[in-house]
């Protein structure tokens, strides 16, 4: 009696966990084309099995009651269907209809969720039509580039809503996953080819969301893989054009406007921070050479290293001790730095702001 009350409790709590899910991460929410076509071929193989399982019970119950071996009769032998050409159609047709009820429009969907001939098609003036992102993955940060705007940025990626926005996956060192749970499913990012796919955010769902939807990496990648997060900023094409606009001009550091910020800069500038960290979104140094994360328009992510509340205290905390957060990262074990000199760091990163 103790298994069946158990048995009941979780099925009503996997009922009610189903539920659960943000706006911004739940893949039971879709936020987009994508995510919609693959939450609807979930739902079709879902009602398959359930379906499958049903009859099943069923078959077994009509079995166990109608035909229990019952006293007096102990030695009747029920009627023998062996050999039933009816009943041998009927169960190799069933199964055939099911498979194809799931496979048709799984196959459909495929095709057309990896269907990426229009990523490359231009205007009359040889100018892409589409908006395409590189994407490379790292131990454990991601970079974004958009290669036709001349825009490199790092764990904030800025698309517009509405359209589909073609995606170029690639890793550095070893195999990692994108994915957007609120988007589209995941798509692994290699170090020996490139992946492509399209998401499309739907205006809508980004604003019930506050525009910020949450990225993670779905590839066991080493000890900070749980760490390796990023943010997806979905807003209007006009927004979206406001700050393209804003990163293209962004060709020469943001100068320090305190004191205090000036100091932070010098800091960075002794500690040879910018050998590793670009500080302007138009970073000429090929792929190879960016080791670090893009540092233009610091001053307005919404997460340090992509995992912490942005505040001046968490983004001091990580500056001097990294592997605290993110163990196995290429940065540093520790640094040592004064708490004046941090102070002045923080200061000057948190100022690096392409718009207000």
């Amino acid at each position: 009696m103790k298994f069946w009350r158990l048995s009941f409790l979780f099925l009503l709590l996997t009922l009610v966990l189903a539920g659960c899910g943000e706006p911004f991460l739940s893949t039971l929410k879709p936020a987009g084309e994508v995510a919609e076509t693959q939450l609807t071929l979930l739902f079709i193989s879902t009602s398959i099995m359930v379906l499958v399982i049903l009859v099943v019970v069923i078959i077994y119950l009509i079995v166990l009651f109608r035909f229990r071996r019952k006293k007096g009769e102990e030695n009747k032998i029920p009627k023998q269907v062996e050999g039933s050409h009816k009943l041998e159609i009927i169960w190799t047709v069933i199964p055939i209809l099911l498979l194809l009820s799931l496979s048709v429009p799984t196959i459909a969907a495929t095709f057309k969720l990896g269907d990426v001939k229009d990523m490359d098609k231009v205007d009359k003036d040889g100018n892409r039509e589409a908006l395409v992102v590189n994407v490379r993955a790292n131990l454990y940060w991601w970079e974004f580039e958009y290669p036709d705007l001349g825009i490199i940025t790092s764990q904030d990626l800025v698309v517009p809503t509405d359209e589909k926005v073609y995606f170029n996956l690639k890793a550095s060192e070893v195999k990692h996953s994108f994915w957007v749970p609120a988007a589209g499913g995941k798509m692994d990012t290699n170090t020996d080819n490139e992946n492509k796919f399209y998401l499309v955010f739907d205006k809508e769902k980004a604003d019930e969301a506050g525009n910020l939807f949450y990225g993670k990496c779905a590839e066991l990648c080493g000890p900070s893989h749980a760490y390796m997060d990023f943010k997806v900023k979905a807003v209007s094409r006009d927004e979206f054009n406001q700050w393209a606009t804003a990163m293209q001009k962004n060709k020469e550091e943001v100068q320090p406007t305190s004191d205090l910020a000036k100091q932070g800069q010098e800091v960075f500038q002794a500690n040879n921070c910018i050998a590793c960290h670009a500080v302007t979104a138009n970073d000429a140094r090929p792929e190879t050479a960016r080791t670090a994360p893009n540092l233009a328009d610091f001053g307005n992510r919404t997460r340090v290293a992509g995992i912490l509340e942005y505040n001046e205290e968490n983004l001091k905390a990580w500056i001097q001790n990294p592997e605290k957060f993110k163990p196995g990262n290429q940065m540093y074990k520790e640094a040592n730095l004064s708490e004046e000199e941090l102070d002045a760091l923080a200061e000057y990163l948190m100022g690096l702001k392409v718009q207000e």
